[in-house]
């Protein structure tokens, strides 16, 4: 039985073993045992049976052999009859595999590309009643001519193009459309198509618009875009398929559907920019008729800006290369009709449309600076003149309204990289109208009286507009803007016009970004002239002045000047000894300012460091002994101070950080004072152990291990020793502030630490602070160990050290009746970020810490649960807390059937903290993962109303994230889960309608509203 016959008896049931065949009679090809003679042959009588079956599986035998070849193999004279016999045979089937193979091949010619081109038009009519995969690969075959042999086609002129157009119709395939639109693209791009025009078009403008959605198992992830994409592509290709394009498009836009008007005006936008100027200049004025009314007369805001966009691509399009403004030109009467009916519709200035007529010249005028020309000559002065005719300030201020968005438009001109800037001399067509705009917008802004606040801010944006062109003012005048907005800031009354003020600080950032100098010789002295050098009063007015010379402290000249005028009002300040409020206000202007730098660049750093780093922090210290100003002392002070050094010793290069990483405890004093470092010493008054906040912020900012801490003379003391009195001072400290220093600096010692015996003696100070620490056993009865085995521990488990032995120790805490309640809290610092111990100061945080941290605990504490006594339970609840406060959502959706039994039981617990974060936790389940919850549903439901509604025993936040958490559960369970509780929930909400918050009584409303549009009928059902 030969090869042919082996195949046509496997073709039907085994096709993988048909197609083998076709491979093994390949092989014998490439290696000369058989011929491709004696192969076509062999396929004599079956290519000519009658039945067109027999007829269809001998080709795809051929064609499978010619995909099994290897490239190369077959010479041009076999390529030749190949594609002779295949074209030949194309109409019984199988022979377009074969063909998409052969086109492929370096021998493969033009000639042979029209041979197959030929056939496939000539068939077509037989080729496209075939199924959607065969259609697909005929036009793939289609597609690969025109990517190898586009000039052969090319050469046929129309007979190309009527065969394309014919083969491209009545397709329904994305994957086939995704085909056929790119290559109707190239031939209306790249072809001659006069006279086929009219067809062409037809052939893709019939799939307009694309309705196309996607299944939700598309496996092709073509989407409904990238069909509307390539399709407007080929709308927009050609200038001769205007005058069938746009009446189509006007028609369809009058469609009801929004999705259908964007996708027109996204069209028309494409062809405005892609069509000759000639062609637009015949079309603007009708489009302009139909864009119109979707801009006047606003439905939907995507429609109305998509429109906008259409109007100005046409003025864009027929602005390129005009450099004139005679009002002869095609911009020029287009641009007239627009403006002359947007200057009708402002005769009443306060219609709803005059506002749209000034979104329409701010967009038609930002397309070129000769279309800004024509619409600042057709708009201001009739603006001007309706302004100067009316004393209503509602017309007044919509006038303004409009003037300001035409200079919105000049101003985003003036601003485009790719333009060159508006000339100053006077080819500007704003020059004439400076002056009396200057005037009119300052008399607004402050002769208006003060309860005019929105028709201030417009005059205020005006003048902004007016300083943002580049040389359009002169120094002298934006200067005197600078006095007015300085004037609003400093002495407008913030009772119910604080937006005027706020306006005014914004316009400052801006113009200190663009006049810096400015804003150091006008501003700065009259903002600083508002600072006391001394005392200040009881207001906090100063706070708003700080405020504002922050945030305009923009350009590096302006906040260098700033800091120096900050630090010598700071130095006359702590002379006067005045209120500790006042220099914390200052420090933290000069960290906001000094936060928004690259320091470690800055020219400046070496004076920071002395007159901030180390005068500063040396003047707290012997503050803290009484000898200086004391408005160093506080903590506030010290926390604000202490960061702001740091940041400072931080940008240090290496070296001086080194030398820096000696002085954490001494603080830059020198011996001999009265000073003594906090390490070592007994009998310490409060304001000196709070030093150790400065000790701290110094130790994290050097980001070095440094063996040599701390120094008494030339001996070094150990890291071990040092570690081990922290632990001591961290253990006796009664105040909670300084205690949290001193265990942040334990964690980041403990992190930074490389020393390979590390892990052994920080693993000893974990289990017994009190011994590591040399602490009297007698006594232990007044000290709470658990911080400094929590934050130890914290350090170890971000650097991923030992992690599991780390984690035993803790768990096993939890039982301790005595002190378990204590332990279990200290499961809120693991996973909690900290300022100190974090990244920017050198400690090691693995990626996944937390992660593990987690799959670790869950487990663990769940299984403990269930067999701990009653007394300890809530242990392990507070503990699984803290844990999930600080784990990721993705992280805990992984662990979603153990916690949610634990979750449950936490709402028991009388802790308020614990059960609201429990119900966030809960609300979060709730929206991922709404099956999760069904099976409790009755039960959550209950206890929810019970946190919700009791006042006497919830917490605000608790009641709140209750009811919230009850809101969420419609639209994500299933109603037939949720239905037999809604009336519950609608009766057991009505308490809460009363609750004596007001966020609480809306999260009510709201929850109950949700609840109410169930559909209760599906109950019955």
């Amino acid at each position: 039985m030969s090869d042919v016959q082996h195949y046509l008896l496997k073709a039907d049931n085994d096709k993988a073993a048909a197609e083998q065949i076709a491979k093994e009679t390949a092989l014998n090809l490439e290696t000369k045992k058989t011929s491709l003679l004696d192969v076509v042959q062999s396929l004599g009588e079956y290519i000519n049976d009658e039945d067109s079956t027999i007829r269809s599986k001998a080709v795809t035998y051929l064609s499978h052999i010619v995909i099994a070849m290897p490239d190369g193999i077959l010479s041009r004279q076999q390529v030749q009859v190949l594609c002779q016999f295949l074209c030949d045979r194309i109409e019984d089937g199988g022979a377009i595999s074969g063909l998409k193979k052969l086109q492929t091949s370096a021998r493969f010619n033009n000639e042979m590309a029209v041979m197959t081109f030929r056939a496939l038009t000539e068939h077509f009519q037989d080729l496209m009643i075939r199924p959607h995969s065969q259609r697909l690969q005929i036009l793939e075959v289609l597609n690969d001519l025109m990517l190898r042999h586009r000039a052969a086609l090319k050469n046929l002129g129309n007979e190309a193009i009527t065969g394309i157009t014919d083969l491209v119709s009545g397709e329904k395939d994305p994957r086939s459309l995704m085909i056929i639109f790119s290559v109707l693209h190239v031939v209306a791009v790249e072809w001659d198509i006069t006279g086929q025009a009219k067809s062409l078009f037809d052939s893709f403008f019939s799939y307009y618009p694309i309705t196309f959605r996607p299944p939700p198992d598309e496996p092709f992830r073509i989407t409904a875009q990238d069909l509307k994409s390539r399709l407007r592509n080929c709308i927009s290709a050609s200038s001769q398929f205007a005058p069938f394009a746009f009446p189509q498009l006007v028609e369809k836009l009058e469609s009801t559907s929004p999705a259908v008007k964007q996708d027109v005006l996204q069209t028309l936008t494409a062809c405005a920019s892609s069509y000759s100027v000639a062609v637009m200049s015949h079309f603007s004025i009708t489009l302009w008729d139909s864009l119109k009314y979707e801009i006047l007369n606003v439905q939907e805001q995507d429609v109305a800006e998509d429109a906008l966009i259409a109007l100005r691509a046409i003025a864009a399009q027929l602005a390129k290369g005009l450099t004139s403004t005679h009002q002869t030109s095609p911009l020029a009467e287009y641009l007239g009709q627009i403006t002359k009916e947007c200057n009708q519709i402002l005769q009443e200035p306060q219609h709803k449309q005059a506002k749209t007529a000034g979104q329409i010249f701010r967009t038609l005028a930002t397309s070129s600076l000769v279309s800004l020309y024509l619409i600042v000559k057709a708009a201001i002065p009739p603006l001007l003149t309706l302004y100067q005719d009316t004393d209503s300030i509602a017309d007044q201020k919509a006038l303004l309204e409009v003037l300001v968005q035409i200079y919105d438009a000049a101003v985003a001109l003036d601003q485009d990289p790719g333009l060159s800037p508006l000339p100053s001399d006077s080819k500007n067509p704003l020059l004439p109208f400076k002056d009396r705009l200057f005037e009119l917008f300052g008399q607004v802004l402050m002769g208006t009286p003060r309860e005019e606040v929105s028709f201030r801010i417009v005059a205020l944006k005006g003048l902004l507009r007016l300083c943002q062109i580049r040389d359009h003012l002169e120094k002298n005048e934006i200067g005197l803007f600078v006095q007015y907005l300085d004037e609003l800031v400093l002495t407008e009354d913030p009772d119910g016009r604080e937006e005027v003020r706020n306006e005014a600080i914004t316009a400052l950032v801006e113009l200190s970004r663009l006049k810096p100098s400015l804003i150091m010789d006008i501003t700065f002295p009259a903002f600083l002239a508002k600072l006391p050098d001394e005392s200040i009063e009881a207001t906090t007015n100063y706070i708003i002045t700080l405020e504002v010379l922050a945030r305009l402290s923009v350009e590096r000249p302006v906040s260098d000047t700033l800091v120096r005028r900050l630090l010598n009002k700071l130095e006359n300040v702590l002379q006067s000894n005045g209120p500790a409020s006042y220099a914390q206000g200052l420090l933290s202007t000069i960290d906001y300012v000094l936060s928004k730098r690259d320091l470690s660049s800055d020219p400046n750093l070496s004076s920071y460091y002395e007159k901030i780093a180390v005068t500063l922090v040396r003047h707290a210290a012997l503050a803290s002994v009484g000898s200086g100003s004391q408005m160093l002392t506080q903590a506030l002070s010290l926390e604000i101070l202490g960061r702001l050094a740091g940041r400072i010793i931080g940008a240090l290069g290496e070296h001086n950080r080194r030398l820096v990483a000696r002085e954490p405890y001494t603080l830059f004093v020198e011996e001999g004072t009265s000073f003594v470092p906090v390490l070592y010493t007994n009998g310490l008054t409060e304001k000196q152990r709070l030093t150790m906040i400065l000790s701290t912020w110094i130790l994290a900012s050097v980001r070095s291990e440094a063996r040599a801490l701390y120094t008494m003379g030339d001996d070094d003391t150990d890291l071990e020793k040092i570690i081990s009195e922290l632990t001591r001072l961290a253990i006796l400290e009664s105040v909670p502030v300084i205690r949290s220093y001193i265990l942040k600096q334990i964690a980041l010692l403990v992190n930074r630490s490389s020393l390979p015996e590390g892990f052994h003696w920080t693993f000893n100070i974990m289990r017994d602070p009190l011994r590591a620490s040399q602490l009297h056993a007698d006594t232990t009865s007044t000290f709470d160990v658990s911080p400094v085995i929590f934050w130890v521990a914290k350090a170890l488990l971000f650097k991923d050290l030992r992690t599991e032995e780390v984690l035993e120790h803790v768990l096993g805490l939890l039982p301790n009746t005595s002190h378990g309640s204590a332990y279990a809290r200290g499961f809120g610092t693991l996973l909690a970020p900290d300022e100190i111990l974090s990244k920017e100061h050198g400690a090691v945080i693995r990626l996944l810490a937390k992660q593990k941290v987690f799959s670790i605990c869950v487990p663990r504490i769940a299984a403990d649960f269930r067999t701990a006594e009653s007394v300890a339970r809530p242990n392990y609840l507070i503990a699984l807390s803290g844990i999930l406060r600080h784990v990721p959502r993705e992280v805990m959706m992984m662990e979603v059937a153990t916690l949610l039994p634990l979750l449950l039981q936490s709402l028991d617990i009388p802790d308020q903290e614990v059960k609201a974060a429990t119900i966030v936790n809960l609300a979060m389940i709730g929206q991922e993962s709404p099956g999760a919850v069904e099976a409790h549903i009755g039960t959550l439901i209950n206890r929810l109303l019970q946190s919700a509604s009791n006042v006497r025993t919830s917490t605000t936040k608790v009641r709140y994230h209750a009811v919230r958490c009850l809101q969420i559960f419609p639209g994500k369970v299933k109603e037939s889960v949720l239905l037999p509780c809604r009336s519950d929930v609608i009766r057991g909400i009505l308490p809460v309608l009363d609750d004596p918050k007001r966020n609480v009584r809306r999260a009510a409303v709201e929850c109950r509203t949700v609840w109410l549009n169930m559909d209760e009928a599906d109950a019955e059902d």
